[in-house]
């Protein structure tokens, strides 16, 4: 033990401001409001927050630009400083792009037009004293009218394969080594289908496998293959022009249309795994649809319905890749590039979207969205990233 200075927050002071602020957040995640009220009430009630250390990295106390007496060689508490840098951020953006300071303070100052800005944060449960207290009070205790956050959505700890992630024992696969194995969006879509919203969730090879080659290459990835090379081998490489909607495609526009109404409503609330759940379902009819439809059989008694099929199967990748965006944002793109399109109109109005690619507009077959992940490789990844250090 050994005796040192350091600045305090004065949170105390501020302590029912804050709460204040933070009873008025009624549709905050109970896992953030009860975080915040835990710090507020427990034991002597929120206390005033160290916000230097005694460390060789960081940024240096100091008074703008001159020494701050008796805190040489501290630095501040990263608490403390990395979140100020939310806004020096942008501020900084639009010096370096020659933006006047205007187009900054818009987004971060309620007297210069940010009182119609709505401002998200997203975090593990760790961090939410930071952002619920004492960010907040930092903002609150300089007086100015700094925009404060309206929603914070808060998660629970992802867990790996039976325990934690370590660093320091090398468990656990991290962002490098995760992209050297599969692009981005096999573990975006892991993550926020699984995010741990309610209670911890564990990640494990097995469900991670089961999750790519079920849901992104079965059920998305082999509809958008199957109707591209079945529409280019049987009509050519542009929208065929034949035939006419009917009860089927009728039910499927119907259907498409109250999912997307329930996904557009949980992806407002932040519900992120409902919304991934019914993005997947969205992705399922449409395999129905397929199914029930079966245009490899109607091309051959009737090949004008069969034209009808497929056009608006085509407009349906259209959509999803729409959709998907949010979850898998690089096999929408190559979605929409196979499609020929670049309108990514949220599909509001689901009858008019489903006709928006007309008869003659082109397509591409796309190179396979997602590849199975084969027992092999999974067994391989389980080993490799274990955490036995040899």
């Amino acid at each position: 033990m050994r005796e040192t200075k350091h600045l305090y927050l004065r949170q105390r002071s501020l302590r029912d401001k804050l709460e204040a602020w933070i009873d008025s957040k009624h549709d905050w995640p109970i896992l953030t409001t009860s975080i915040a009220k835990k710090w507020l009430n427990d034991g002597d009630g929120l206390q005033d927050r160290g916000i230097t250390r005694d460390l060789h990295w960081g940024i240096p106390v100091k008074k703008g630009d001159q020494p701050w007496p008796g805190m040489e060689g501290k630095v501040f508490y990263v608490w403390f400083d990395a979140p100020i840098e939310y806004i020096a951020a942008t501020a900084e953006w639009a010096d370096a792009n020659g933006k006047p300071d205007s187009d900054w303070e818009r987004w971060w100052r309620t007297d210069k037009g940010a009182a119609d800005v709505t401002y998200y944060q997203f975090m593990g449960k760790d961090n939410v004293p930071f952002h619920t207290l004492s960010f907040p009070a930092t903002i609150l205790g300089s007086g100015e009218p700094w925009k404060l956050v309206d929603y914070l959505k808060s998660f629970n700890y992802l867990n790996y394969d039976g325990g934690q992630f370590s660093t320091s024992q090398g468990r656990g696969v991290f962002m490098d080594q995760a992209l050297s194995i599969l692009p981005a969006d096999y573990w975006r879509w892991w993550l926020l289908s699984h995010a741990p919203e309610s209670a911890d969730s564990e990640f494990t090879w097995e469900n991670f496998q089961a999750s790519v080659n079920k849901d992104l290459a079965d059920v998305l990835g082999n509809l958008v293959s199957r109707v591209t090379k079945f529409a280019v081998s049987k009509f050519g490489p542009t929208v065929p022009a034949g035939g006419q909607f009917g009860p089927l495609e009728a039910a499927l526009i119907a259907d498409l249309g109250a999912r997307i109404i329930d996904y557009t409503r949980f992806m407002a609330q932040m519900e992120v795994r409902k919304a991934a759940a019914e993005l997947r379902a969205i992705w399922v009819i449409g395999n129905e649809y397929l199914q029930q439809a079966a245009p490899w059989s109607v091309v051959k008694t009737d090949p004008e319905q069969a034209q009808a099929i497929v056009r608006l199967a085509l407009n349906l990748i259209r959509v999803y890749a729409i959709l998907s965006a949010p979850f898998i944002p690089d096999a929408a793109d190559a979605m929409m590039k196979a499609v020929g399109s670049d309108d990514l109109t949220w599909p509001h109005d689901i009858s008019a979207a489903m006709r928006s690619l007309p008869a003659g507009h082109g397509f591409t077959v796309p190179e396979n969205l997602f590849r199975k992940i084969t027992d092999e490789e999974r067994a391989d990844w389980q080993s490799r990233f274990s955490g036995v250090r040899t």
